[in-house]
């Protein structure tokens, strides 16, 4: 049986390749309600759904800053928010040419027989929560895995455990119209070099195309959004150049050219670190199949978060913060990022968390 080739192949193959395009990239604004709950304890501002909605209409409506992005995956309470003056958040994203999508894996839970490594849960019921999804107006959706690196991290079972649920829910959201963004994050964490880095990333990746095949899923119609080959969070830094190169050359041994994109997580980088690195390995003269683009998150919102600080009149202030930030990514994704957008507050500040959850 070949891969996937049921009604939506076609728009799934287009829309899996327009988030791709050079230029633009994802604002991952998928927070749970915990996380984002953390986001607006940092600057003292209540978790409660009036401020997370305001947090997303700063961002959404940000004026020009819609040009930067293809996609901005959401979390369900925020597929079906509207703002202030009540257009619905979908409204604004597909007017702005921007896709909206949808998290919809639902966190992880140990993995037993393992040395604390996870699997991620959601899969019951995702045909019909992707079928409410698609009819409110998403178009792809996002399902992550968490490795870790340890003396015997990550294991075999916790590679091919991982993989194999990234596929059936690939296969999932395809059948049910929705591209799926395949992320088998390798957390930072560590004391690891480059090369330890490198090694398990191939090796998860090839064992999540290899799970993808199985699975006949289309790989026209998918997104990869990887970690970047990076030294563990204990380690000495590299510079952006080394990190390209090893990050490039995993992805030629273990991507298909059949995927349009690869959409980096920014994975507790610096807002200026992970729009380097992107920047480096656009800049890099190799072979390179995919577009290399950005999935960013934290690296999007913080110095954001901070200009708001959940003031009704700093919102301007925040906007251009984060008009900024898109616009450098934007330039990172076709290497022609010259720096300096750190100027902002909290730009180079490190965004790590250990052991990081959603």
């Amino acid at each position: 049986m070949s891969a996937y080739r049921g009604k939506y192949a076609d728009e799934l193959i287009k829309n899996a390749s327009y988030i791709g395009t050079p230029g633009k990239g994802i604002l991952a604004a998928d927070e749970s309600t915990g996380t984002i709950g953390k986001r607006l304890a940092s600057i003292s501002v209540e978790n409660v759904e009036t401020n997370r909605r305001a947090l997303r209409e700063l961002l959404f409506t940000a004026p020009g800053g819609l040009q930067y992005l293809s996609g901005v995956i959401l979390f369900e309470e925020t597929l079906y928010q509207k703002t202030a003056s009540g257009k619905p958040f979908v409204d604004v994203l597909n007017e702005g040419g921007v896709l909206p999508g949808i998290k919809v894996d639902k966190g992880t839970v140990e993995l037993a027989g393992t040395n604390g490594e996870t699997t991620t849960q959601g899969l019951d019921g995702l045909a019909e929560r992707c079928q409410k999804y698609y009819a409110a107006g998403a178009r792809f959706a996002k399902w992550r895995a968490v490795l870790k690196i340890g003396a015997n991290e990550p294991s075999q079972l916790a590679i091919n455990e991982n993989a194999n649920g990234l596929a059936r829910y690939a296969i999932i959201c395809q059948e049910n119209g929705l591209v799926p963004i395949v992320e088998p994050e390798i957390l930072v964490d560590g004391a690891h070099d480059i090369y330890k880095c490198a090694d398990v990333t191939e090796r998860v990746l090839a064992a999540c195309y290899k799970a993808l095949n199985d699975h006949h899923v289309l790989l026209e119609g998918t997104l990869l959004k990887p970690n970047m080959v990076t030294p563990g969070s204990d380690s000495p830094k590299v510079g952006p150049n080394v990190i390209a190169e090893y990050t490039v050359r995993a992805l030629q041994r273990a991507v298909p050219p059949a995927v349009p994109a690869v959409v980096f997580l920014s994975g507790g980088q610096s807002e200026e670190e992970a729009t380097l690195n992107l920047n480096a390995m656009n800049k890099l003269s190799t072979k390179k199949p995919w577009s290399l683009s950005f999935s960013f998150g934290r690296a999007l919102q913080q110095s954001t978060i901070k200009a708001w600080a959940g003031k009704e009149e700093n919102v301007e202030k925040a906007q251009a913060t984060f008009l900024g930030r898109a616009k450098a990514n934007s330039e990172a994704t076709v290497g022609t990022y010259q720096g300096g957008a750190a100027l902002s507050d909290g730009a180079s500040e490190s965004l790590h968390v250990k052991d990081y959850k959603y």
